[in-house]
């Protein structure tokens, strides 16, 4: 049986060579990384007659994936995974914001299955780690294409990382390590590949367009001082994250900060700088949890501060009740 599987390639450090000076720049086109990926391909794959659809979509250090990139590269994987044609998608792309780009397809794209992958070595490093990620990514998104027709095409949209031999749930996986080659590895209680969450999420009529909100990510470290709270605000952000201590806590000048945002109609979420565990805003106190909780701010559960960001984004951008959204990671 054939199966086709689009390729949308974004650059990265799979993607980068060395120029002149060293530096690394993305150069390598998908078609190059598909023909390198290939002789690592399962031979099952390759029995089954598959055949590619390549698109290079960005050509981008994944540092500079910004929202009007992100709404591109959405764009990219909704129509393919929405087309009939296609079994599943494989995303080549930066490891820097790879988290923040699989999040926000778990929790927008509907269609066939998506599988991120990407690179902690250059493409011309001569024991580069990008072709044996492709053709891993490839042989999953195989697996799950097959998943899906056994399951049915209303079945739940599964968005994966594969990285290192490892396939992670898209909304909960996370840069781990900036160099080892298991550079990637999941923040939720079950590190399962079930992906229950983007069928929860309210399907938006049309994908919605990110670019354009203003949500800073603001740290709540120890003795942190409400300036920058005030300057958002200020400065008419749409929407704040606290990275905060612990269970979710801040300091006593940065929780009133917060709570005079939220008086002011700002929708604030709590998320932690904890690698692992959920915000529970359960102390009181100026900066205390419960005490911003009670003024409204909402807790990230285990959401990290920079997925949380998209989380609330796409909240706003499909008229969304915030708690609605992140209910969902209860």
């Amino acid at each position: 049986m054939t199966r086709h599987i689009a390729i949308i390639c974004t650059g990265g450090t799979i993607a980068c060579t060395a120029d002149d000076t060293g530096a690394l720049v993305p150069t390598v086109s998908g078609h190059q990384l598909v023909d390198a990926a290939v002789p690592a391909l399962d031979d099952d794959a390759l029995d089954d007659d598959v055949r590619f659809r390549i698109l290079d979509t960005l050509q981008l250090d994944s540092s500079s994936i910004g929202l009007a990139e992100l709404d591109t590269l959405l764009a990219a994987i909704a129509e393919q995974a929405a087309d009939p044609s296609i079994a599943a998608v494989v995303v080549t792309h930066g490891t820097d914001s790879m988290e923040e780009s699989a999040f926000a397809t778990a929790l927008l794209v509907r269609g066939a299955p998506v599988v991120f992958t990407g690179a902690q070595r250059a493409f011309d490093h001569p024991a580069t780690d990008g072709p044996r990620n492709l053709a891993g990514a490839i042989n999953r998104a195989v697996e799950l294409a097959d998943a899906r027709a056994d399951a049915g095409s209303s079945a739940a949209t599964a968005v994966e990382v594969h990285f290192a031999g490892k396939n992670l749930p898209g909304h909960s996986v996370h840069k781990r390590h900036t160099a080892e080659l298991a550079a990637f590895a999941s923040h939720a209680h079950d590190a399962d590949c079930t992906n229950a969450y983007s069928a929860k999420f309210p399907a938006p009529v049309q994908l919605p367009k990110l670019d354009g909100y203003f949500v800073p990510i603001i740290a709540g470290y120890p003795g942190a001082t409400a300036e920058l709270v005030d300057y958002a605000v200020e400065h008419h952000a749409d929407g704040l994250v606290i990275e905060a201590l612990g269970s979710g806590n801040m300091s006593a000048d940065l929780g009133p900060a917060v709570v005079r945002a939220l008086e002011r109609g700002v929708p604030v979420v709590v998320a932690t700088r904890v690698p692992q565990g959920a915000v529970a805003l359960a102390y009181g106190g100026g900066g205390g949890g419960a005490t911003l909780a009670e003024h409204g701010a909402v807790s990230a559960r285990t959401v990290h501060p920079g997925q949380a960001r998209l989380a609330l984004i796409s909240a706003l951008a499909t008229g969304t009740a915030v708690e609605t959204v992140f209910q969902l990671f209860d």
